[in-house]
């Protein structure tokens, strides 16, 4: 979790991390040219236990194993995010078969300090591209003028969250 989550309430168990009541600042892109140069990607799985009416993930990311719940749409959406033991995200992950993602983050510095999270999707949805950046308020998000790389923005389009290309695929003509 980046500097783009605004926390109202934070507990920190011994069993894993906790963070409630936390904003993501995010806008999102279609992607109309790879950079020059990519960094080393980190390879991402995650699996969906269910997309409605709010989205709870489990993702393998490197060395981390996450619980991730999300609600809303567009450019702010709640976010609760939580460490999971080995033995936890196990038992998600066995639960979560229809629904799964697999994608190379590539982790691009950005002119002003911003750090794009450019997605390239892997399995059924291989050749698929979007680019996410986190801000830390609304007016950082506002103010941002993207790359040329970046294509069409597509932040309060619900058909290009990660749950919905999960349940639904790649939206027809895009």
């Amino acid at each position: 979790m980046g500097a783009s989550l605004r926390v109202v309430e934070r507990a920190r168990p011994a069993d894993g991390l906790i963070e409630v009541g936390m904003i993501e600042i995010e806008r999102r892109f279609l992607v109309d040219a790879l950079p020059s140069a990519l960094p080393e990607p980190v390879h991402v799985e995650q699996a969906y236990v269910t997309t409605q009416p709010v989205s709870v993930r489990v993702r393998r990311m490197g060395d981390r194993r996450i619980l991730t719940i999300k609600s809303g749409s567009g450019l702010e959406r709640t976010e609760i995010e939580r460490d999971l033991t080995d033995a936890e995200f196990d038992a998600l992950w066995s639960e979560a078969t229809e629904l799964r993602i697999e994608k190379r983050r590539h982790h691009v510095p950005l002119d002003g300090g911003w750090t794009a999270e450019l997605d390239l999707f892997d399995g059924w949805l291989t050749g698929r591209r979007l680019v996410e950046v986190e801000f830390p308020t609304v007016d950082a998000a506002e103010s941002f003028t993207p790359p040329d790389w970046f294509g069409r923005e597509v932040t309060t389009d619900p058909r290009f969250t990660n749950s919905s290309l999960a349940r639904n695929g790649w939206p027809a003509g895009e």
